[in-house]
């Protein structure tokens, strides 16, 4: 691309984007969308909620809580990027397993079922922010208890909802198919964050 070229990713028009996150994924996720961006500074968030929420609502309330905390720190033109990812089955969230053993646990629950992911998303400035989820539903084959075994001890899902990670070796053998969008599943659902963000900065 020659420097007289329009870029599509123009539109920001300078404006800073900070991602909120831990996770190296949402981090390879977002540097898809070649914007430039920075590691926000990490703020601990209280991310309770109400038992009454309904199971879908709770990954944008959560993104939401994240992205009020850091409200008050943005500066003008910064834009922080917050999210939430969950595992929804039989009614019931799956969040990050505790240890080797709740892990192994929530695969046999998942193994031979579909599932629901859910990523809630945030986008906060210092006057407004915008709210959305994107739900993907995923269907696992049945798996072996020495397959799931085998995953939690060489992969080590611990910082995973669901205690799996798509693009990993439980995916590859695992997975039947997916219905929605993949990025979403790995924890940023990016074409639907590019559209926001180009709706955000209008």
């Amino acid at each position: 691309m020659t420097n007289h070229e329009p870029s599509p990713i123009d539109f920001l028009h300078g404006r800073s984007l900070l991602l909120a996150s831990h996770s190296p994924r949402r981090r390879e996720l977002l540097a898809m969308l070649d914007f430039p961006f920075e590691i926000a500074e990490s703020i601990e968030v209280d991310e309770t909620y109400s038992p009454e929420m309904p199971v879908e609502e709770v990954p944008a309330y959560l993104s939401q809580k994240k992205g009020d905390a850091y409200c008050s720190h943005l500066k003008d033109g910064e834009i922080v990027i917050t999210a939430d990812t969950v595992v929804i089955i039989d009614g019931m969230i799956l969040g990050k397993p505790k240890d080797d053993a709740d892990a192994i646990a929530m695969l046999h629950t998942l193994q031979g079922k579909t599932q629901t992911v859910v990523t809630g998303v945030s986008l906060t400035d210092s006057t407004h922010r915008r709210t959305f989820s994107v739900s993907t539903e995923v269907t696992f084959a049945p798996l072996t208890d020495e397959e799931i075994s085998y995953y939690v001890s060489r992969y080590r899902p611990l910082d995973k909802a669901g205690a799996y990670g798509i693009q990993e070796w439980i995916g590859a053998i695992g997975i039947e198919g997916i219905r929605g969008s993949f990025y979403n599943v790995m924890g940023l659902p990016v074409h639907r964050l590019y559209e926001e963000l180009k709706a955000f900065i209008r």
